[in-house]
């Protein structure tokens, strides 16, 4: 008996000295104290909280080198490694966690839309539901601030710049001929179906230093990563009938759409005041393919085709029998990414973008042939060194091809082209020092073989935030856009024009409401002047244009207060001037109003199991120049209003019907004038005012979805 009782007195000793035992304390940055913190040893069951007092211990029989591992929620996890017996009275600091929810997102001068961001200003959903941008994802921006409403062109304008200052990226890669071809006074549309997109990013200025050659904006648009339903998508409408599949093998799939669009049954019931020999017939098709490899790396593959074809005759005051212009064009797209995620929080991606654009253009006496083959290769790399400190640099590089015959009976023939290649290179880190404070700083370098030069743009953003529901941002970058091709096409000479950014952002979030407040300037310098009324061979070019805008945007979304109801309000302040192209003084563009509201609201009414919208946009009037007075775009027109309605009825689970109305009360709107080429008897310049082709616009569409649950609908793509 005294044996055993020796040895279990021994073997309590042994068990006594071999344990080791674990203390310290858990604070903040500021020293208040952590209760609930998880504090264990990595690979083993030995651990415990910490207290109230922050305070915490335990016992181990473990030995040697061990990792020590403290955990609380909003916070980054700490690791030790170290000898078990150094773990003794420890101060450990835990350090915010900067990806949780409620931290600080660097946004200025971008409005996000996509069910994975933060903040999102508009959603996919919102493209196809507004009603007056039927069903283009450009007209539901045009409902943004920081745009202008320019409808007789139909593309993005974007504080102060001109269309062509926005650029549009398809998964990173460019979109050299985003908008369909049409006709002076009719507005284009994007070429591109909505639906394919699981997120849009509309970057007004102030943008990553990933992105160049775009001295405005810049619209971001990522297709979906997979599709998980097989389902036939048939659409019967007013303007023409449109057909998409989707299948699904296993870790791939496969969407297909297709649409044919005639306008003559429209337009012998609802002529417009164009006499038109060949209606608008367009035929266009797109298909993604996606593969995932495993849950590390994803293929995409995009492709798009379209043919559009008609001849027509405007009334003109300077053209007795009528401005004639006719167009054919074909567009072939293609877009491939591949993107990897690697060992040691690094990622890869890249990808390469082709387009083909061949058009034929009749314009009273001409006929212009235009071939522009592009493309874009591109590699990006992305490392996460830790949760506050994020890296992303990579190489790009751009090729354009652009040839142009042109006809004339009078002016005789001649050819023009050019090859405009870019090698672009950049790096930006993403720095968090705080779930409040967080900034991103870039730089992007590009040397243009066709000019000669190279360029570097800084760029810079910093964000606080300022309460749980508020933050403040600022921004700055500097960007460079090659001349556009009707000025490359006579002359290379030229250096890249260019703009400075400042931008200043106050946002407020809460429960399904949004609040933004954005001020900006932008300088321009080296724009394109010339010394003739249009862009001709012989021209007189350089580069001694410059300009600046400035102006406040302000955007409020509520989808809470009203039941049923989500609606947004938007207004812009703009104020901008140029001298450029051939201006004589500095002035307003005639493309820019100084006041731009809209109004968007949807409304579900259950009993009639419907979507109503509305949309309303103001415009103020903008400049023009009449020769009867002196000055140069001395004049403004009148103010442009519209009102839209739409309505979607689901006949049952898997049958719509749509309609709607672009400017149901039929406002009068005047983009501008056209002034006779000379004075009459009296000395005067008779005018001709420049309208829309018609008032209003109906459409009226049958959607039917089949897929095998009976359940899915076009909804969402309305």
């Amino acid at each position: 008996m005294k044996h055993f009782l020796l040895i279990i007195c021994l073997f309590v000793h042994v068990i006594l000295i071999a344990q080791t035992t674990i203390s310290g304390k858990i604070t903040d940055k500021q020293g208040n104290p952590i209760e609930g913190a998880n504090v264990y040893l990595d690979g083993t069951y030995d651990g415990t909280s910490s207290n109230a007092k922050g305070n915490f211990s335990f016992t181990t029989s473990e030995t040697g080198k061990q990792t020590l591992v403290v955990s609380f929620i909003s916070f980054e996890t700490c690791i030790k490694t170290g000898d078990v017996s150094t773990f003794i009275n420890m101060k450990i600091v835990l350090r915010e966690d900067v990806t949780t929810l409620d931290a600080v997102t660097i946004n200025a001068g971008t409005f996000e839309a996509g069910d994975n961001a933060k903040v999102t200003a508009l959603k996919p959903l919102d493209v196809v539901t507004t009603a007056s941008a039927l069903g283009d994802f450009v007209g539901a921006l045009q409902t943004l601030p920081g745009t202008s409403s320019v409808s007789e062109d139909g593309r993005l304008f974007v504080r102060g710049g001109e269309a062509d200052e926005t650029q549009i990226f398809v998964d990173g890669m460019r979109v050299f001929s985003p908008y369909t071809p049409t006709a002076p006074n009719i507005p284009t549309r994007g070429r591109f179906s909505p639906f394919l997109f699981k997120g849009i990013t509309f970057s007004t200025g102030g943008y990553s230093a990933e992105y160049g050659q775009a001295l405005s904006s810049v619209l971001l648009l990522n297709t979906n990563d997979e599709s998980v339903k097989e389902k036939t998508d048939i659409s019967l409408m007013t303007v023409g009938l449109g057909v998409g599949n989707t299948q699904v093998f296993g870790k791939s799939s496969l969407s297909v759409n297709a649409s044919y669009i005639n306008l003559a049954p429209y337009q012998k019931l609802f002529p417009d005041r164009n006499e038109w020999n060949k209606p608008v017939q367009s035929l266009s098709g797109e298909a993604v393919y996606r593969f995932k490899f495993d849950d590390e790396s994803l293929l995409k593959l995009y492709g798009a085709y379209s043919y559009t074809d008609f001849d027509m005759i405007q009334d003109n005051i300077n053209y007795e029998n009528g401005f004639h212009f006719a167009l054919q064009n074909r567009n072939l797209y293609f877009n491939g990414s591949y993107k990897r995620h690697l060992a040691n929080n690094w990622t890869v991606s890249g990808g390469v973008s082709f387009a083909n654009d061949h058009s034929k253009v009749g314009i009273s006496e001409s006929k212009i042939n235009d071939d522009e083959n592009s493309a874009h290769f591109k590699v990006v790399l992305k490392k996460r060194l830790s949760n506050r400190f994020k890296l992303n640099f990579g190489t790009e590089y751009f090729v354009t091809n652009f040839t142009e015959d042109y006809q004339n009976e009078t002016n005789g023939n001649a050819t023009y082209e050019f090859n405009n290649n870019i090698l672009g290179g950049f790096a930006e880190v993403d720095i968090f020092f705080s779930k409040k404070l967080g900034s991103k700083v870039g730089v992007r370098g590009e040397y243009s073989e066709l000019l000669n030069e190279f360029t570097v743009s800084p760029r810079a953003s910093i964000a606080y935030k300022s309460g749980d529901n508020a933050q403040f941002s600022l921004a700055y970058g500097r960007f460079y856009q090659n001349p556009k091709n009707e000025y490359l096409k006579f002359n290379t000479e030229f250096k890249a024009e260019n703009t400075s950014h400042f931008i200043a952002n106050y946002q407020y979030v809460k429960d399904k409401q949004i609040l933004r407040i954005e001020g900006y300037y932008k300088k321009y310098q080296d724009l394109v002047k010339y010394d003739t009324d249009f862009t001709e061979p012989n021209s007189n070019y350089s580069n001694l244009g410059e300009g600046f805008s400035k102006g406040i945007d302000v955007f409020w979304r509520d989808n809470k207060n009203i039941k049923n109801t989500d609606y947004w309000v938007s207004y812009s302040f703009l104020d901008t001037k140029r001298d450029y192209k051939n201006y004589t003084t500095k002035a307003t563009p005639n493309f820019a109003s100084k006041h731009n509201v809209s109004v968007v609201a949807k409304h579900w009414i259950t009993d009639w199991k419907s979507q109503v919208g509305m949309s309303y946009t103001f415009a103020s009037g903008r400049s023009y120049t009449n020769p009867n007075t002196s000055g140069f775009l001395n004049k403004k027109t009148k103010n442009y209003n519209s009102v839209s309605v739409n309505w979607a009825y689901l006949i049952s689970q898997q049958k719509i019907l749509y309609f709607s109305v672009n400017n149901v009360l039929g406002t009068q709107n005047v983009f501008g004038y056209d002034y006779k080429n000379t004075p009459n008897s009296t000395g005067v310049y008779e005018r001709q005012a420049v309208t829309p082709s018609a008032d209003r616009f109906f459409f009226v569409g049958f959607f039917w979805t089949i897929s095998d649950n009976k359940k899915d609908n076009q909804l969402n793509n309305l």
